[in-house]
């Protein structure tokens, strides 16, 4: 299908789809941990970003990747300065500072597999962040001169996020979980 096309079904779903140059493929919900995890990151980003020429945008904003020709929905974007948009997609942005997915059983492999691949082609990320669903863990990515530099961060620790000049406390990400039942 070509983007236009895709840009159509989107505009007439209720469901989300990834498209991946010509293939499109709809993204299912997450769980209720997923959600909670995905709001607490935007809010502790919403924080440690005020006063700053930075803002973290939810699942709803588009990623679109020129150089792999693959549009995806991050769980957390964070963008700084100006929103760049794709030339063919005026609601998809280009130039995200920070990524992250929350990690679930059905999306794993992909976002350290497939999407880590994708995302290290966006010239303008300078990190990558993986929430685990199931325990207080953090995975953070980090571009450098040198390549990618990794990252875990556990409770009691903080990750930081040096292009924003922010860091987040694990144990704040993770306060307040669901209980289970």
């Amino acid at each position: 299908m070509t983007y236009a096309e895709y840009l159509a079904l989107e505009d007439a779903s209720e469901t989300k789809h990834e498209w991946s140059n010509g293939e499109v493929y709809a993204m299912s919900g997450g769980s209720p941990e997923h959600s909670r995890l995905q709001a607490r990151m935007i809010v502790a980003l919403s924080l440690a970003l005020t006063g700053k020429p930075c803002a973290p945008f939810t699942s709803d904003l588009r990623v679109y990747v020129a150089a792999a020709k693959r549009s995806t929905y991050p769980d957390v974007t964070v963008i700084c300065d100006a929103l760049q948009h794709a030339d063919l997609d005026p609601h998809a942005a280009t130039n995200p500072t920070v990524l992250v997915e929350v990690l679930s059983p059905n999306s794993e492999a992909e976002d350290r597999g497939e999407k880590w691949a994708l995302y290290q082609r966006i010239p303008s990320l300078a990190h990558y962040v993986l929430v685990s669903q199931h325990r207080p863990r953090v995975e953070v990515y980090t571009r450098t001169e040198l390549g990618w530099h990794y990252a875990e961060s556990l409770p009691g620790d903080s990750f930081q996020l040096a292009a924003l000049g922010v860091a987040i406390r694990v144990d704040d990400l993770y306060a307040g979980a669901l209980a289970a039942g």
